[in-house]
């Protein structure tokens, strides 16, 4: 009897872990899929580590470093081929030197001795090398998607003067609307962590500290006196709506615009590449009027 528990136990483990590497399955790209995915293409991000004693980051880029840097931020769990279908687009390639991130504890960058890395603070730090990078005259666009956009806005508080504007997308940074799911428990079981992706287990070991690292970032958020652009969808189910809300009321600049995305859910940037992209192309981001704009998905 107690075997069959035993493997009845085993079953449900299994199956737990199954459904939960499938639920993020999305978010995670094999180097298998980069690799059929720029088969055939012409231009392919150049993909080098940036390593020093206790760091080791790794980006993928394109575009002239000579031209202005659009820096890339993911979320949790994601990589830096997240931004896929930002690097292979021709307009952006020409106008921007775009540089996509693996954050610490994601992909091959890591910080030694660390497992996983849920300081905000932290994981801004280890981003500041990449701006080294930058070989134009002009200041950074920095783009943070999802947790990736605390992030962004920490590492933009560390340098402002060499950033031209902040990109929140889908930003989860409202401390008080960490979102769990009926999931979310098992992800921190050592067993059904020996069955998941390694990114999965730091998205998890993120997320239990998600709050608190938010909390100490309430005082940036005062701050913040660069362009910011705050956007959010109204169907988002993994970044509570509201956190558009937290935005207006904490980040006191008047250089700050807000666009709620009403049938949007969380990848916006897949679902609206071309307002995406607009923006970047045309600087358009900070106009006298702030408005809330309702953006039809593309097909």
């Amino acid at each position: 009897m107690s075997g069959f528990k035993f493997l009845r136990s085993v079953i449900v483990f299994l199956f737990i872990s199954a459904s939960l590497s499938s639920c993020f399955s999305r978010y995670l790209i094999s180097e298998k899929q980069v690799r059929k995915h720029y088969a055939l293409k012409k231009v392919k991000p150049e993909v080098q580590i940036i390593k020093d004693d206790t760091l080791s980051l790794c980006i993928a880029s394109v575009g002239a470093d000579t031209l202005p840097m659009l820096l890339l931020i993911h979320g949790a769990p994601g990589s830096l081929w997240g931004y896929m279908n930002l690097m292979d687009d021709e307009d952006l390639q020409k106008q921007f030197h775009i540089v996509s991130v693996d954050r610490v504890g994601y992909g091959k960058s890591k910080l030694k001795k660390r497992r996983h890395v849920t300081s905000i603070s932290m994981q801004a730090r280890a981003l500041l090398p990449v701006f080294s990078l930058n070989k134009s005259d002009q200041k950074v666009t920095v783009l943070g998607r999802s947790y990736g956009a605390p992030i962004a806005a920490k590492l933009v508080s560390l340098v402002p003067d060499e950033v031209k504007e902040l990109i929140m997308v889908s930003p989860v940074i409202d401390p008080e609307k960490e979102r769990f799911y009926w999931f979310s428990k098992w992800g921190r079981n050592s067993f059904i962590q020996l069955f998941l992706p390694g990114d999965f287990n730091t998205a998890t070991a993120e997320k239990y500290s998600h709050s608190d690292e938010l909390k100490k970032l309430l005082p940036v958020w005062q701050t913040l006196n660069v362009p910011t652009t705050v956007i959010q969808g109204g169907n988002d189910w993994i970044a509570d709506p509201t956190n558009i809300d937290f935005a207006k009321k904490h980040i006191k600049s008047k250089r700050a615009q807000y666009i709620f995305l009403y049938n949007a859910g969380h990848m916006i940037t897949f679902t609206h590449l071309s307002m995406i992209k607009e923006m970047l192309l045309k600087s358009l981001l900070f106009q006298d009027k702030i408005t809330a704009i309702d953006v039809k998905l593309e097909k």
